[in-house]
Order: C-alpha cells, then sequence, then structure tokens
C-alpha cells in the first residue's frame, strides 16, 4: 500500500504511518506490521557512513565551532574573555590553552556529531525509502522537506544531552584545569543531571526543534540540486558524483539553510550558557532584541559559515563514499 494514500499521519515515534483500511485491498495493517514495514528500510550502512562522516569533519573543525559558540553567548558579561574577532580568539585560547584549549568540549562534540548524522541519515533515508515505497515517481520537495523534519525530531530527542554537555564543556573559561567545573563529559553530564534534573540536560531542546528546520532545508535543497544536476546530465537521480559535486551542491545546500535559520542557534546556545539565566525563548529573544538589537540573533554567523560549510562538505563526501561503498554500490 502506498503511504501517500490521504489517511497517512504522522506517529508519536515521528514515522509516517497508515491507520486506515487501505481503499485498495481492503486489508488492515496494525501497528506492529506498520513497524515490521518500516523496519524493512532500515540500512544501518546509513548510521555507519553518517557517523564517519560526522566524526571526520568534528575532529578536523571543532576549534572554529569552539570559536562560534563563544561569540554567540558573547553578551558583555564580566565573566567572559572579550575577542576582537576570529583569528583574536583562536590565538588568544591558542597562547593560554595550547591545542588542548583549541579543542575543549570535543568529547561531547564527536560524540554529538556522530551520533547525530548517523541517526539522521538513517531516520532520513528510512523515512524517505518508507514514503516512496511502491512509487514510481520521484518524491517532491515537499516530501524530501518532510521526511527530513521528521529525521531531525528523532535525532534531537535521543542527542539534546550530550549538545548541552558540549555547550557547558566549551564556555570554561578558567586556563587552569582543576577549576573548571567539568572535568569530561561524562563528569558534565552527571552534574548537569545532579543539580539541574532532567531538563538541564533538554534545555535549549524547543529552539532545537525550530532548528530542525535547518535540516530539513538543507536536506531539501541538497536533494533538489543532486536530481536537477543529474537530469541535466541525462542521468539516474541516484547516479554517483565526483568529490567536487559533492562538494559543491552540500555547500550550496549548507549555505542556503544557515542563512534561513541562524538566529535559532544563538537563542539555543544562549539556554544553555551556564553563565546567564533566562526565563525560556521568549526572555532571551526579547533581551537580546532590546540590548543588541537584530545584529545579536546573528552572532557567530561568520565562523559558523566558515565552520559549517567546510563540516557538511566533508561530512556528505565521507557519507556518500562510505555508504556506496558499504553497499557495494558504484
Amino acid at each position: 500500500m502506498s503511504p501517500a494514500a490521504s489517511n497517512q499521519e504522522t506517529a508519536a515515534t515521528g514515522l509516517p504511518v497508515s491507520s486506515s483500511t487501505s481503499p485498495e485491498s481492503g486489508i488492515h495493517f496494525s501497528i506492529t506490521e506498520q513497524i515490521q514495514q518500516v523496519y524493512s528500510h532500515v540500512k544501518i550502512e546509513s548510521l555507519v557512513a553518517g557517523l564517519c562522516g560526522g566524526v571526520v569533519s568534528t575532529l578536523v573543525l571543532h576549534p572554529l565551532d569552539l570559536v562560534k559558540i563563544r561569540f554567540a553567548v558573547s553578551d558583555g558579561l564580566d565573566v567572559r574573555p572579550k575577542y576582537d574577532g576570529i583569528i583574536h580568539c583562536m590565538r588568544n585560547v591558542w597562547q593560554q590553552e595550547g591545542v588542548r584549549g583549541l579543542y575543549q568540549g570535543v568529547t561531547p562534540n564527536i560524540w554529538g556529531a556522530g551520533a547525530s548524522w548517523g541517526l539522521y541519515f538513517l531516520f532520513y533515508n528510512t523515512i524517505k525509502a518508507y514514503t516512496k515505497e511502491g512509487r514510481p515517481s520521484e518524491l517532491s520537495a515537499t516530501e524530501h522537506l518532510l521526511s527530513a523534519t521528521q529525521a531531525g525530531v528523532l535525532t534531537l530527542t535521543l542527542t539534546n544531552p550530550i549538545w548541552v554537555t558540549k555547550t557547558r564543556m566549551v564556555l570554561q573559561y578558567h586556563t587552569d584545569p582543576s577549576k573548571k567545573e567539568y572535568k569530561g563529559m561524562t563528569d558534565a553530564l552527571v552534574k548537569i543531571y545532579r543539580h539541574e534534573g532532567l531538563p538541564g540536560l533538554y534545555k535549549g531542546f524547543v529552539p532545537g526543534l525550530f532548528g530542525t528546520s535547518h535540516g530539513a532545508l538543507q536536506f531539501m535543497a541538497y536533494e533538489e540540486l543532486k536530481r536537477d544536476y543529474n537530469k541535466y546530465k541525462k542521468m539516474p537521480s541516484e547516479a554517483k558524483l565526483n568529490p567536487l559535486e559533492y562538494i559543491t551542491m552540500a555547500a550550496l545546500s549548507k549555505v542556503f539553510a544557515v542563512a534561513a535559520t541562524y538566529p535559532y542557534q544563538v537563542v539555543r546556545a544562549r539556554l544553555q550558557d551556564q553563565y546567564n539565566k533566562y526565563n525560556g525563548v521568549l526572555d532571551v529573544v526579547r533581551r537580546t532584541w532590546r540590548n543588541e538589537g537584530a545584529i545579536g540573533f546573528y552572532k557567530g554567523m561568520v565562523p559558523n559559515l566558515i565552520r559549517v560549510t567546510p563540516a557538511c562538505c566533508i561530512t556528505f563526501v565521507v557519507y556518500e563514499n562510505v555508504s556506496r561503498f558499504l553497499m557495494g554500490q558504484k
């Protein structure tokens, strides 16, 4: 039965499910059968390939992520160092803490990026394959957008505690390791849970949900660019491209998504910041607008673009090649 039927709805898991009888066959699918049908499209290769892409890109570009977060929460508090720009920030951290300082928070970042990309590609490809089942036609841009949104919500629900931990760790400004509040990823997770409970581990979850639009827009743009490019070359839509072509598609889709959704990242980082207390998303928006104006919502966007565009390119090139290798495709 085609999941594009008019009685399709979204289950609590975020995966599309059909809850009524198929008009063609009159067969009622139980929840168990629906789960089995979805599970038949799960490919662990997508998880492994996405994990590899996320880990490689994080190892290469973590210092820029540290700079981006420090700029995003830069709101004038005396506790924070003052930076004049990206180079000054990196030089300052290097002089005071060396390479170790530039890679502060890299452990949860590797876990978070690896898990997020792996799960995202796994969920996205599963939902996409399920939606397309039994259909000769390609998915539309809207269907790519919805598939990516559902994958993003599922991924965020599982990984938000890791991102809170990473943010807290990269915002430790003491150069003396003994004075740092968190000694490592596990220590940070335990302390946040002990002092703030489960809500502490899910700070920034609501703006993070809005942020799933970022991944959704990116994947939609990436899929559409690939399809149109292959159509222009008179090749199948899933034909393998060379690394430069993957890099171009990934970069264009990432710049488009960042420009459209960056303000939510500032709001989310400030909610997760241990040095400032906000009473929710609206309080962050109100205070940022009052104290810094519109530009406050775009703080850190330049280092973010410098970091995420190469990171996205590395991730997608690694993913495409590893997944094809694991699946035995040429």
